[in-house]
Formats: C-alpha cells, sequence, structure tokens
C-alpha cells in the first residue's frame, strides 16, 4: 500500500497551486514549470482522492454484508460494489505508483541521435541511411525539427555515420528506447543468388545538454586543429578548420569537419561532447542506483542487440520486449512507430513497479 499522508500530500499540493495560479502568486519565470505540475496532478488527482476515500466505502460496504438484517438483494448488490470498488483501487493505486516514481529529468529534453553503419559492409551503411530516414520521417509527423551535425557518406547512397539533433517537446523520453543495435535481414541489390544477408547499424541517443547542465573546465580539453579532408581531393579545405576535441580525463574524443568555419566546428563538436559526458555520468549513477541492469529497459547498452528488421517476413521485431510488428514497411515510414514506443514505455514501468514493490 502507498502511505496515506504521501496521497494526502498530493492533494494538498494540488490544491495550492490552484490557489496560486488562480491569484497570479506564481513568479512569472516559473509559471510555465508551476503549469505543467498542475496539470501533471491533475491527471491523477480523481485517483488520489478515490484513493484516500477506499478504506471508509469499503468498511462501509462490508457492515452491510456483515450485518444479519441485511435482505439477499442488498447483500448481492453490496457484494458486487464491493468487487468493483477493489478493483478501481488496485486501478487508482497503480496509476500512483507510477506517478511516483522518480522522474528523469533528461526525459524533457532535446535529444542528440548517432546512427553507425556496423557489420555487413555497404549493406550496412544502406541501412544505417535507411533508419535516419526513418527517423526524419517520425521527426516530420510529430513536428520534430531535425538539424544535422555531421555525416559521413558511403558509395550508393548510404552512410558509414551520421549524428543529428532533434528537438521538440519531451524527445529524449521518446527516442531514448532506440539506443542499441538494430539488425537488418534483406536480399542486397548485388546479391545475384537472392540470399539473405544479415548486416547491422548501431543507434546511440543521447540528451542534448546546455552549457549550464554541464561544466567543463577548459583545463580538461586538448583542442587540436587540422585541414578537413574531402572525397578524391575534392572539397578540401585549405584552412585549418576541422576540429578535434579531447576530453583528457575520460579521453572522449570528437572530431568535428562540416563546416568551413573552425568556430562553428569546434561548437557543434562541443555540443555532442556535452552530450556524451553527460551520459556518461548518467550511466554511472543509474548502475549504481540498479541492482538488476539486465531487466531494466531504457536508454539501453549500445552493444545489445534491441530490434530486427527481417524484409522477407515483412516484420519487425524488438527482442526486448518480444514484440513483432507485421508491418514493416508502415514502422519504417513511421506510422507505427509510437506503437513500439508505447508497449516499450509500458514494460518499463512495469519494471520500475516491481523494483517499488
Amino acid at each position: 500500500m502507498i502511505p496515506i499522508k504521501t496521497i494526502e500530500d498530493i492533494i494538498k499540493k494540488h490544491v495550492l497551486l490552484e490557489k496560486d495560479l488562480s491569484e497570479g502568486k506564481i513568479d512569472k519565470k516559473l509559471f510555465a514549470e508551476k503549469s505543467k505540475e498542475y496539470s501533471d496532478l491533475n491527471e491523477i488527482i480523481q485517483n488520489a482522492k478515490k484513493y484516500i476515500s477506499y478504506e471508509k466505502e469499503r468498511s462501509e460496504l462490508e457492515k452491510i454484508l456483515n450485518d444479519k438484517n441485511s435482505d439477499t438483494e442488498l447483500i448481492k448488490m453490496a457484494e458486487k460494489e464491493l468487487d468493483d470498488l477493489k478493483t478501481e483501487n488496485q486501478n487508482n493505486e497503480k496509476k500512483l505508483r507510477l506517478f511516483l516514481l522518480p522522474k528523469d529529468e533528461a526525459d524533457k529534453k532535446n535529444a542528440i541521435i548517432e546512427i553507425r553503419a556496423g557489420t555487413g559492409g555497404l549493406e550496412a551503411s544502406l541501412f544505417a541511411s535507411d533508419l535516419f530516414k526513418m527517423y526524419e520521417k517520425i521527426s516530420n509527423k510529430k513536428n520534430w525539427v531535425v538539424e544535422l551535425i555531421s555525416i559521413s557518406k558511403s558509395e550508393a547512397g548510404g552512410l558509414k555515420e551520421v549524428i543529428a539533433s532533434i528537438k521538440g517537446i519531451n524527445i529524449y523520453s521518446t527516442l531514448k528506447y532506440e539506443s542499441g543495435v538494430h539488425r537488418v535481414q534483406r536480399v542486397p541489390d548485388t546479391e545475384t543468388q537472392g540470399r539473405v544477408h544479415t548486416s547491422a547499424a548501431t543507434v546511440a541517443v543521447l540528451p542534448e545538454v546546455e552549457e549550464l547542465d554541464l561544466k567543463i573546465n577548459e583545463s580538461d580539453l586538448r583542442i587540436d586543429v587540422f585541414r578537413a579532408g574531402g572525397p578524391g581531393g575534392q572539397s578540401v579545405n585549405t584552412t585549418d578548420s576541422a576540429v578535434r576535441i579531447t576530453h583528457i580525463p575520460t579521453g572522449i574524443t570528437v572530431s568535428q569537419q562540416d563546416e568551413k568555419s573552425q568556430h562553428k566546428n569546434k561548437s557543434k563538436g562541443m555540443k555532442i561532447l556535452r552530450a556524451r559526458l553527460y551520459e556518461l555520468e548518467r550511466s554511472r549513477i543509474e548502475k549504481e542506483r540498479s541492482q538488476d541492469r539486465k531487466s531494466k529497459i531504457g536508454t539501453g547498452d549500445r552493444s545489445e542487440r534491441i530490434r530486427t528488421y527481417n524484409f522477407p517476413q515483412g516484420r519487425v521485431t524488438d527482442h526486448r520486449i518480444n514484440l513483432t510488428l507485421h508491418k514493416l514497411e508502415e514502422f519504417l515510414e513511421g506510422e507505427i512507430f509510437d506503437e513500439m514506443i508505447e508497449a516499450l514505455i509500458l514494460k518499463s514501468q512495469e519494471e520500475s513497479l516491481k523494483v517499488l514493490n
């Protein structure tokens, strides 16, 4: 059971916020934050009130059942009401437990997505390109903004690597489940025997971090500049515009050469570095908190195979929750992406509730 005082505190907070918002007592700088907090409380306030009144209602129904003077019809009605009340209370308790789960502050942030071709040569780079196109389509449907940070192309329209930032509302909370190894099974265009090949690409989704969120000491950085290279001697800069940033304490290195300006390349490189350092610290803290990492679904290990895209069978399977959707083309078009994400979120919540229980 959830302590009654905990639920009473939720109700008191809701009443106080409602009063302060209506009277305009909240500082303008905090208004948006408090309005969001009030909106979140609104979604569970009725559940909280019903949870508080459960014991009293249950006691009244049990009095009827234990009263020898109660007629048969009244007893049947009371039994039915009691069963319904218990079911409702269980649902209220589950919803309140979910609300009380520790919030991941990174969920509200924009995201940096990094996609790299893995095993499989040219076919892997083509698959990496397909994945990036999928995330672009998803972003378009959700009115998210995709900003390219760096890109490295391969032959035939494939991608060796692409890094982009995605901006919108609660981006990281949705895309964090995409981190890991994505595997594709299909017949490549170059395959004359019609054999199915297996290739892979890795996806890393990091919360985008502002300078205020993470302080990096200049003394911890080594910044090297060099001339950007291009294919076949073309598009080669004649100035040292490319930048390589090394974070000495962790050894994390970021190279950036897409822009002609050294300043812009450094700015983009620092954006990636901040995200990687922030995620490194988050992972360390999460590892300390969690006794059983294997049961946790979230920003999965990048070496973990999370999903298979099987073209011959027209299916996409997420191995973390054993969910298969036989609508591969629709999934790659971003049409049913939410169905997969909602299932992952639900499973993640269930695992978190087990820990609480």
